[in-house]
């Protein structure tokens, strides 16, 4: 320690270095009509990650560079079910982040950063306060992995790093996901959305065009079925020219298998609606006025 400083002095100057090293490669990113939000320099060759909900066009996107020029920028792909965007510019016109060897830690001592507006970016510290495994979000996508935190994810912060004490990427912000409370997803699976939407623009998703809800099966009905199952998924709701519609499902049904798989909650139903279902026939086993029944679903995509 140099002599007159504290170790608070030392904590402060090591954050802002953090911030600063991670500003080099945040960008912000011009795509709504509101205040524009940021995104982070994912690779060398010209691949922006930001959040989805923050393009709100898909045309005139330009992107903010730390030395405060302004590029045009190409909408590659996205995914509204992880809340996670590609835009493409020129390679070359900003450094790429440096992403944390390690996933996060609970406890570890994070920062927010952003670039929502023209000059220098802004931050917000805070603690890692949980880190989870696979996820299902709200908008219908599997995430591997998130991130909680006590920073503060200030307007326009969509989009933009969480980052380590040395300034390394250990995730994206997103203001959308987490039923109101700010959320991070880890660098590692950001990495693996990144790599499906440039190879083709979206993620596949499966579906049936349902409204379901759980519901006990009386032991009488259930006693009719080939295998112990003590729940099922009662049919609420079937959107006209669906998947479902099409293959016959209707209100009042109790799916209790698609395909080999017994479906007790809509978790089991979604995880069986993955990229390789979508244009399949399925059989669907179901219970419909208390005998069994099975009927072949081709399965439809999530728009």
């Amino acid at each position: 320690m140099a002599e007159g400083t504290t170790v608070l002095t030392e904590l402060s100057d090591a954050l802002a270095n953090a911030v600063a090293k991670a500003g080099a490669s945040t960008v912000m990113v011009n795509a709504r009509r509101r205040i524009p939000a940021s995104g982070v320099a994912w690779s060398t060759d010209g691949v922006v990650v930001t959040s989805d909900h923050v393009v709100e066009r898909e045309e005139d996107i330009t992107i903010g560079l730390p030395d405060g020029s302004v590029v045009k920028g190409q909408l590659a792909g996205r995914d509204p079910g992880s809340d996670i965007a590609v835009i493409r510019i020129d390679a070359g016109k900003v450094p790429a982040a440096q992403l944390a060897p390690e996933p996060s830690r609970i406890g570890h001592l994070v920062l927010a950063v952003g670039r929502p507006t023209e000059g220098d970016v802004m931050a917000s510290f805070g603690v890692v306060g949980a880190v989870g495994g696979q996820w299902r979000t709200s908008r219908g996508g599997t995430v591997e992995g998130y991130i909680r935190s006590d920073v503060t994810f200030y307007p326009g912060f969509s989009g933009g790093p969480l980052v380590d004490g040395e300034g390394r990427i250990v995730g994206i912000n997103s203001s959308r996901l987490g039923g109101g409370a700010g959320l991070t997803i880890p660098a590692a699976a950001v990495g693996q959305i990144v790599e499906q939407l440039l190879k083709g623009g979206k993620i596949r998703r499966g579906y049936l065009g349902i409204g379901s809800q759980p519901v006990r099966i009386p032991a009488a009905i259930a006693a009719k079925l080939s295998r112990q199952q003590e729940t099922g998924l009662l049919v609420v709701g079937v959107e006209t020219g669906s998947a479902a519609d099409k293959g016959g499902l209707l209100v009042g049904d109790i799916l209790v298998a698609f395909g080999k798989t017994p479906l007790q909650d809509t978790d089991d139903l979604q995880t069986q609606l993955g990229p390789d279902s979508v244009g399949q026939p399925q059989q669907v086993a179901i219970l419909r006025g208390g005998e069994p029944k099975t009927l072949t679903v081709t399965v439809g995509e999530r728009e």
